[in-house]
């Protein structure tokens, strides 16, 4: 457990919120696109990335000079170094306890500065970047066409250079979790690499929240929405006395439809068997 002496909020993650998170997706126009251009035959491959432990990992010292690039002026810059500077941590196990350490890298998680100090850390990720590049606090895809050789090594070409990033920026990407989602019947399947390491290949990945399947579908996610709606409600069934409209409605707008409205712009089902599992839902 890691105990924090500075008085400003410590532990957690920035949450990211229905409307942001529907504004990213319909925003990343440049990822659906390709998701088009693979319903008509070709090639797409979309790699997710992962920065290994990436809140915690952002140098102060690249900040800061990040920061004075940025043209902001000296007295911000001061106040940010101030705010970041004199923190100190320690290790408790089972009441023994470590010697303080000083910390040269992280941003607060739980803060409202945090992520955007660590949004303008990475904003320079996709400088010299031929391919898709989409940027979600520190969810990040790497996309483009891969129906040639060519098309297929500006991607590897791309990871190269995201590699070289994370070493002058030194933020590491955690290259275990970072996966390859091949789209396209024509797909060839590539393996790609960062530095000396394969990626792994993935038949979906969950992207903000939405399951996203190497066949575009969308019916893992409409099993997924259903699912968690179809407990939700059972819940309000098993404990809620009350079934009269004036209650459940409520309810039922409050914590179910949430469920089934979450960025549908981007999964809403194809299949009629789809659309009559979240029909059921709502019935």
């Amino acid at each position: 457990m890691a105990q924090g002496r500075h008085g400003l909020p410590g532990e957690g993650v920035q949450s990211k919120d229905c409307s942001s998170c529907n504004h990213s997706k319909m925003a990343g126009r440049g990822q659906s696109r390709h998701m088009a251009t693979s319903y008509k035959g070709e090639a797409v491959d979309v790699i997710y990335l992962d920065f290994s432990k990436a809140f915690d990992t952002v140098s102060h010292d690249i900040l800061i000079d990040k920061l004075g690039k940025y043209n902001l002026d000296r007295a911000t810059i001061r106040w940010v170094h101030n705010w970041l500077d004199n923190r100190s941590q320690r290790v408790v196990v089972n009441g023994s306890k470590s010697c303080w350490k000083g910390i040269t890298s992280g941003v607060p998680q739980g803060s409202v500065l945090g992520p955007v100090l660590f949004n303008i850390f990475i904003n320079d990720v996709d400088i010299g970047i031929e391919s898709t590049l989409i940027k979600f606090a520190d969810d990040t895809k790497l996309g483009g066409v891969a129906t040639s050789l060519e098309d297929r090594d500006i991607i590897q070409n791309d990871l190269s250079k995201l590699e070289k990033w994370s070493e002058v920026n030194r933020m590491r990407f955690n290259k275990e979790k970072c996966k390859v989602l091949h789209l396209g019947r024509n797909n060839q399947f590539h393996t790609y690499k960062m530095g000396s390491d394969c990626l792994g290949r993935s038949m979906a990945e969950r992207d903000l929240g939405v399951i996203v399947d190497h066949k575009l579908n969308m019916s893992q996610q409409c099993d997924a929405v259903a699912k968690k709606a179809n407990m939700i409600l059972g819940c309000i069934n098993r404990c809620v006395v009350s079934k009269t409209r004036e209650v459940i409605l409520p309810l039922y707008s409050a914590l179910v439809r949430p469920q089934l409205e979450y960025c549908v712009q981007f999964w809403a089902p194809h299949f009629k068997k789809d659309v009559e599992k979240l029909e059921r839902v709502q019935r």
